[in-house]
C-alpha cells in the first residue's frame, strides 16, 4: 500500500512539474528514442555519451528525455529487499521474491511511461530489442499519439558482450547472452524498415570510448529538430490557440 501511495505521489508531483515547465516548443516534446542492444552491449554508456543521461535515477537526459528502464527499477527493488543481483545464485524462496519484484518493476515503469505520454514528454526507451513485436507495438502506439520515433542500435561483438556480462552486477547466463545477441542482430533489418534508415543510428560500442562528434550530433539532431508527426502538429496548434484565448 505504501509503495502504491509513494508512486502515486511521485506521479502527481511529476505532472505538476510538467504543467509548470513543459511548453509546446520545449526540446524533447513528442520525441521517443528507442535503444536496442543485448546484455553487455553498453546501452547505458551509449545513452550517457549521446544524450547526457546520468548513470543513476532519475534518468533524464540533457535535452529532457525521460528514461524508461524496468531493469534499473528491478535492480533498485532487489537492493531494497536485501537480495543479491545474481538471480542464478538465489535459493527458491529468494528467486520467487525476485520474480514478484521484477513484475512490480515492469508495472511501475509502464505506469510512468503512460504519465510521460500524457504529458507529451520526450522519452528514452531502454530495451534489448530482442523481441521485435514488442518494439513494433510501442512504436505504432507512440506514432498514433503524435510521437516522432528514433532508434539507437548499439553494436558489439559477441566476444565483447560475453566479457562485459561477466563484470556486470546482475550477470546473465552465458547461453542467454548468446541467444539475445543473435536475436538482436537478426532484428536490425526489421528495425531499419520500421523506423526508416534516417531514423535509425547504428553505433559501434565494441571499444567503449567517447563517440565521434558527428555521431553525437546525429543523435541529438533528432531530439532538437521540430516535430514532424501531423498529430503532434495539430495538438500544438490547438494548444497555441487555446493559450491566445
Amino acid at each position: 500500500m505504501n509503495d502504491k501511495f509513494n508512486d502515486m505521489k511521485w506521479r502527481r508531483s511529476l505532472l505538476e512539474e510538467v504543467e509548470l515547465t513543459e511548453g509546446v516548443y520545449d526540446q524533447g516534446i513528442f520525441k521517443a528514442v528507442f535503444t536496442a542492444g543485448g546484455p553487455g552491449s553498453g546501452k547505458s554508456f551509449t545513452a550517457s555519451n549521446l544524450f547526457g543521461v546520468p548513470s543513476k535515477m532519475p534518468f533524464v537526459s540533457a535535452d529532457g528525455l525521460k528514461g524508461i528502464n524496468s531493469d534499473s527499477a528491478f535492480e533498485a527493488y532487489l537492493k531494497q529487499a536485501g537480495l543479491g543481483a545474481d538471480m542464478e545464485k538465489m535459493g527458491p524462496e529468494d528467486y520467487a521474491k525476485a520474480q514478484i519484484l521484477r513484475d512490480k518493476a515492469k508495472r511501475i515503469t509502464a505506469g510512468r511511461m503512460m504519465d510521460y505520454i500524457n504529458g507529451k514528454l520526450g522519452m528514452l526507451i531502454d530495451g534489448t530489442g530482442k523481441n521485435y513485436a514488442k518494439v513494433e507495438k510501442k512504436y505504432k502506439l507512440l506514432k498514433s499519439l503524435g510521437y516522432d520515433c528514433y532508434m539507437v542500435f548499439v553494436n558489439t561483438s559477441l566476444e565483447v558482450a560475453l566479457e562485459r556480462n561477466k563484470n556486470r552486477e546482475r550477470v546473465v547466463q552465458e547461453d542467454m547472452v548468446k541467444k539475445y545477441w543473435s536475436e538482436v542482430q537478426n532484428n536490425l533489418g526489421k528495425f531499419q524498415s520500421l523506423f526508416g534508415r534516417s531514423n535509425l543510428l547504428v553505433v559501434d560500442n565494441t571499444e567503449q570510448k567517447k563517440f565521434p562528434e558527428e555521431v553525437v550530433k546525429a543523435a541529438n539532431h533528432f531530439v532538437r529538430k521540430p516535430v514532424k508527426n501531423h498529430i503532434a502538429k495539430a495538438w500544438i496548434k490547438k494548444e497555441l490557440e487555446v493559450r491566445k484565448k
